[in-house]
């Protein structure tokens, strides 16, 4: 028999009931739909992306036969069960959405995204792969309850729009180990501490606004006034900052964000959280932004400000180096998504991952590569089970944190109520005199 390379990519995933017959009952199943159980059944988890091309590039090719052969089956994806749909030799799980005649149960309504299909089941898949970084402690004796280590990445548009609630929520919970952002995503967040965002529409007329002093991100508008605010608050911080680096402090872009954070002195603010809990704030692009305009002005009215982008580089990489376990959740592209996965080439990959974005991979862009040309990188691990959920990110993270991290935060805080409850039942009893 000869051999010959699947004609088409479902050629590699697909067996036809030429090459592996459904058993009768009662009867054993062949060697080859064994072997190919086996496969279904044990093979370590595969990127769970929802693509088939995907699934082509890491499964063998089944060999082509004849009506007179049977060629042995080819490993069959482990998201992929055996059975027998419309004449195929394999199938998957079966497509069902919610039933809303069982009434309104939001877990229920979840749980049913990763078997609706197209972006639903890789919404389904990210929080299961979410929940997995947040579920993992090391084995080892001498690291008991270690965690993974979770990036945060994510574009200035987050924080212009409501997403930055969620963002601090989860800074406040110290429920994420590092962050990376651009300068937007820096400067937006103190700046609605000074003033609101306000929801405009898209198609609002450009010259329009720019003769009212309003700026349009997307829908959202923002008045020149606030960055004069901004900028009100700035420019004394970067007067002490210069102080304090002739005193002897070196600033890098996290230490500056720190001192921010801390200067802002509002629980609204997600650097304050940051700041408060000790979680390292990372924008490799500072200058890039409002920020970079102060930094500007500044430096002809007070000369000499240094901000070290090397120290930075060390600590976000030696982050990821030292790391037992780490995951990978970036909204959006570009230095943030790519920032992230550099750090974790230097461990040769990341354990988890979830990309979100809108961007598709044919441009060759950053943004746009699925999770797999991360793991031809050596930025993510082979064989995990990372995922990339396309879609604007306002529409499925506030879900994707509400079946993961707030879930795992609640079970905490319940968990550590009955450790109260239980101490002062303890101190209760031993104070209580005995009537006996």
């Amino acid at each position: 028999m000869t051999s010959s390379a699947p004609k088409c990519a479902l050629d590699a995933v697909f067996v036809r009931t030429t090459a592996q017959p459904t058993p009768t009952p009662g009867s054993q199943p062949s060697s080859n739909a064994a072997a190919a159980t086996s496969s279904a059944t044990t093979t370590p988890s595969s990127p769970a992306t929802g693509s088939v091309s995907g699934a082509a590039e890491r499964e063998t090719p089944a060999t082509s036969a004849s009506s007179a052969e049977t060629s042995a089956a080819a490993p069959i994806p482990s998201c992929i069960s055996l059975t027998t749909v419309h004449g195929m030799g394999v199938g998957g799980p079966t497509v069902r959405g919610y039933d809303f005649n069982k009434g309104l149960d939001y877990d229920a309504l979840f749980a049913s995204m990763k078997f609706s299909g197209f972006q639903a089941t890789n919404l389904g898949l990210a929080i299961e792969e979410i929940n997995k970084m947040l579920h993992w402690r090391s084995t080892e004796p001498d690291e008991e309850n270690e965690r993974c280590k979770i990036y945060l990445g994510y574009t200035s548009n987050m924080i212009s729009c409501g997403m930055r609630e969620i963002i601090r929520y989860l800074t406040q919970h110290r429920l994420v180990d590092v962050i990376v952002t651009t300068t937007g995503g820096i400067e937006e967040d103190f700046i609605k501490c000074l003033a609101p965002t306000i929801v405009g529409d898209f198609t609002l007329d450009g010259a329009t606004l720019r003769e009212r002093g309003l700026n349009r991100i997307g829908n959202l508008l923002i008045p020149n006034d606030n960055y004069c605010l901004f900028e009100d608050w700035l420019m004394p911080i970067l007067d002490k900052m210069v102080e304090d680096q002739a005193k002897g402090t070196h600033w890098t872009p996290s230490r500056f964000i720190d001192r921010l954070g801390k200067e802002i002195n509002n629980p609204d603010s997600v650097y304050y959280w940051c700041h408060k809990n000790n979680i390292p704030v990372f924008c490799p692009a500072l200058t890039d932004g409002s920020i970079g305009d102060m930094i500007y002005f500044h430096s002809y009215k007070t000369p000499g400000l240094i901000i070290d982008l090397v120290d930075d580089i060390r600590e976000m990489n030696n982050s990821a180096v030292f790391a037992k376990q780490t995951g990978m959740i970036i909204c959006g592209g570009g230095v943030i998504k790519h920032h992230i996965n550099n750090a974790n080439l230097m461990r040769n990959g990341a354990d988890y991952a979830v990309y979100i974005n809108t961007a598709n991979e044919f441009d060759g862009s950053d943004a746009g590569a699925r999770t797999d040309e991360a793991v031809s990188w050596g930025k993510i691990k082979p064989g995990t089970s990372a995922v990339k959920v396309y879609s604007d990110f306002t529409l499925v993270l506030p879900y994707l944190v509400a079946q993961t991290f707030v879930k795992f935060q609640q079970e905490k805080e319940k968990e550590e109520a009955a450790k109260e409850a239980a101490k002062a039942a303890a101190k209760a009893t031993k104070t209580t005199p005995n009537k006996s």
